[in-house]
C-alpha cells in the first residue's frame, strides 16, 4: 500500500505591535530557530511595527508554529490566521527567511500598532459581499494592489488605484474622493496588511471614511465562493498565479501580453535585468523565449543575463549547458565573451527566427510593497 503523501497548509498573516527597539534581534533570532528546528519554508519579517509572515509546511510543522506564536509575548491572538490558511500541494518557498525589517510592509513611514487600532475601519468578507452583489451605489471601490495584480484578478466593480507607492497614498485618496462625490471608499489588498497601515496615513491626512475588506482577498474567497472575484490571485510564492472558485464560478479575465488571448499564467521576463511580471499564455512565453519585448532580447544577447528555465538549454560540445553555467566558463576564463555571445546569439535567433515582438521596450512595471 502506498504511503499517505502529508498534506502542506499555506499560512499568510500581519500583526501588528509595539516590540521595543532593543527586543527585535532576539525576537527574530528566537523566530528563526524555532521555524528552522520544525522545518517550515518562507518568509516571515519582523520589527518594531511587528510581524507580516508568509510559510508553508506540512500540518504538523504549521499546527506547532501556531502553538508556538501563541507561547511568545507579542504574537498571541493573531487574527485571520485560521480563513486565510490554505491548503497547497507542498512547500511553497525554496527556503527559509526571517528578517528583521525597519517597516514589516514598506509605505515609507513606520506606524505603532496603538495608530493601527486607532485607524481601523473593516468590513467583513460578508458585509463586502452585500455592497458588491446590490451594486451598492453608495461606494467606491479601490484595488490598491499592483497593475498586473489586478490585471491578472480583481472584486467586480473594482477599479484600480493607480499608485505603484503608498507614499502617494493621501494624494491619490483626495482625488478619488473629488471624484466619488459623497461615496464612501472600500480599498482592500492581498492579505490587508498594506490597507491596514495605508489607513494610519490617510487618516493623517484627514482623510476618513475609509473601508479595509477584512483579511484581504485572501480571507474573502478562502470563505466565500461567489464568482465575485474574477480571475486568478497573483500571490507571492512558488504558485504565482491561484486558481480562485470552482468551474461554475472561476472567470478567466487575464490578457497574454503577447497574443491578446484570455490566460491566467504569469510568468517574468528572462531578461534578469528587466524580470517583468507578465500575464502571458505559456506557449507565447515559449514562443517568444521568455522575453517581454524586443528590448530585452537583444539586451540579453550582450549581457548573457538570461533566467533559466527547463525548456530552454543551450547545447556546446554535444552537452547540455545552461545559462548559468555559461556565465561561469566565461567568468572562469574558460570560454571567451565574445564565443560565448555567438553561441547565445546563434541559439535564441534560431528560435525566434518567425517570431515578432509586440512591444519593442521593456514592459517592467513600478511595483508597490506585497503583502
Amino acid at each position: 500500500m502506498k504511503p499517505l503523501e502529508p498534506q502542506f497548509e499555506l499560512l499568510t498573516f500581519y500583526h501588528f505591535v509595539d516590540i521595543p527597539e532593543s527586543e527585535v534581534e532576539s525576537v527574530c533570532a528566537e523566530h528563526l530557530q524555532f521555524c528552522s528546528d520544525i522545518g517550515l519554508r518562507g518568509r516571515i519579517y519582523i520589527g518594531t511595527e511587528g510581524i507580516s509572515s508568509t510559510v508553508s509546511g506540512n500540518l504538523w510543522q504549521c499546527k506547532a508554529y501556531r502553538m508556538y506564536l501563541e507561547s511568545t509575548k507579542y504574537f498571541k491572538n493573531i487574527a485571520d490566521i485560521e480563513p486565510k490558511a490554505t491548503l497547497v500541494s507542498g512547500h511553497q518557498f525554496p527556503k527559509l527567511t526571517v528578517k528583521v525589517r525597519h517597516e514589516i510592509v514598506v509605505l515609507g513611514e513606520k506606524v505603532t500598532g496603538e495608530e493601527v487600532k486607532k485607524f481601523k475601519k473593516e468590513l467583513s468578507p460578508e458585509e463586502f459581499k452585500r455592497i458588491i452583489d446590490e451594486e451598492d451605489p453608495n461606494y467606491l471601490i479601490l484595488d490598491m494592489r499592483n497593475d498586473y495584480e489586478y490585471r491578472l484578478g480583481h472584486f467586480k466593480w473594482a477599479i484600480p488605484a493607480g499608485t505603484v507607492n503608498f507614499r502617494e497614498v493621501p494624494e491619490l485618496l483626495a482625488r478619488y474622493k473629488d471624484k466619488a462625490q459623497g461615496k464612501k471608499i472600500i480599498w482592500y489588498c492581498t492579505g490587508g496588511i498594506r490597507c491596514e497601515k495605508a489607513a494610519v496615513l490617510a487618516n493623517k491626512a484627514g482623510i476618513e471614511d475609509i473601508y479595509a475588506v477584512e483579511g484581504g482577498v485572501v480571507k474573502y474567497v478562502n470563505t466565500i465562493n461567489d464568482g465575485n472575484w474574477l480571475g486568478n490571485l497573483y500571490t507571492f510564492d512558488d504558485r504565482v498565479s491561484t486558481f480562485v472558485g470552482d468551474s461554475k464560478t472561476h472567470t478567466t479575465i487575464g490578457t497574454c501580453l503577447h497574443s491578446g488571448k484570455l490566460t491566467d499564467h504569469c510568468d517574468n521576463c528572462r531578461h534578469t535585468e528587466c524580470n517583468a511580471r507578465m500575464i502571458v499564455d505559456f506557449s507565447e512565453h515559449k514562443k517568444h523565449m521568455g522575453f517581454c519585448s524586443g528590448d530585452c532580447f537583444e539586451q540579453s544577447l550582450s549581457s548573457l543575463l538570461i533566467k533559466d528555465v527547463d525548456w530552454d538549454v543551450l547545447k556546446i560540445a554535444g552537452k547540455n549547458t545552461t545559462y548559468k553555467e555559461l556565465r561561469s566558463l566565461v567568468k572562469n576564463g574558460k570560454m571567451n565573451l565574445s564565443d560565448a555571445k555567438d553561441i547565445v546569439t546563434t541559439h535564441l535567433r534560431k528560435k525566434l527566427w518567425e517570431t515578432q515582438f509586440t512591444h519593442k521596450e521593456s514592459q517592467k512595471e513600478g511595483v508597490i510593497q506585497m503583502d
